[in-house]
C-alpha cells in the first residue's frame, strides 16, 4: 500500500511539475523579422511606409510644387483603410507613414485632427495662465496642402493548411484645395504560410 501511494505521488508531482513549465519569454531586437502566424505584423507595416514614402517623396509633384510655392509641401496622413478580414491596427501604418515622412526631409507633416484638438487645448489653457511673450498665438496653424489617403486589400489563396496572403496597399495624395490626385501608387507584399518549406 505504501508502495503504491509513493508511486501516485510521484506520478502527481510529475504532473505538477509539467504544469507549472509555464511559457518562456524572450527579448529580441524589434527590428527582428518575426513571423509566426503570417499574418500583417509590424515588419510589413514598416516596409509599406518606407516603399510608398519613397516613391511619394521622389515623384514630380514635390518637385513642381516648390517651384509654384517656394517651399516644402505640407502634407497630413489621412485615413488608410483596412479592407482585409484581418485586424490590423492602422493607427501603426498611420504613425510608420508620418515618422518616415519627416524622416524623409521633402515635406512637412501636419498633426492629425484629434492630435491638434489637444493641440487647441493646451493652447487655449495658455492664454489663461502662460505669460504673454511665452503663449501660443491663435491663428498660427499651419494648414496642410495634400491628404493621403487609401486602403489596404488582401487576397488569400488556401490549399490545406498552406497559404500565400497578398497584401496591396493602395494610396493616393489629394490637392486640398482643389480636389485633384497629384499622386497614386501601390505596395505589395506577399507571404507564403507553409508547414514544409518553401523553395522559391
Amino acid at each position: 500500500m505504501t508502495t503504491r501511494v509513493y508511486v501516485a505521488s510521484l506520478a502527481l508531482l510529475a504532473v505538477v511539475l509539467v504544469g507549472c513549465g509555464g511559457k518562456t519569454v524572450t527579448r529580441v531586437d524589434p527590428g527582428e523579422q518575426i513571423d509566426l502566424s503570417g499574418n500583417w505584423n509590424d515588419i510589413d507595416s514598416q516596409n509599406v511606409a518606407q516603399d510608398l514614402v519613397s516613391q511619394i517623396t521622389s515623384a514630380d509633384w514635390v518637385e513642381r510644387h516648390l517651384e509654384e510655392k517656394g517651399e516644402r509641401p505640407t502634407l497630413i496622413v489621412g485615413v488608410i483603410r483596412n479592407k482585409t478580414v484581418e485586424h490590423i491596427p492602422m493607427k501603426t501604418l498611420t504613425a510608420d507613414l508620418e515618422r518616415t515622412f519627416i524622416g524623409s526631409g521633402r515635406v512637412e507633416v501636419v498633426a492629425s485632427p484629434e492630435e491638434r484638438d489637444q493641440i487647441r487645448e493646451e493652447r487655449a489653457d495658455q492664454q489663461d495662465y502662460a505669460s504673454a511673450e511665452s503663449m501660443a498665438q491663435w491663428g498660427r496653424e499651419h494648414g496642410a496642402d495634400y491628404m493621403l489617403l487609401g486602403e489596404l486589400n488582401t487576397i488569400v489563396d488556401q490549399e490545406g493548411k498552406d497559404q500565400v496572403k497578398y497584401y496591396q496597399t493602395d494610396t493616393y495624395l489629394v490637392n486640398l484645395e482643389n480636389n485633384v490626385k497629384v499622386w497614386a501608387g501601390q505596395t505589395k507584399t506577399k507571404k507564403v504560410v507553409s508547414n514544409k518549406k518553401y523553395r522559391g
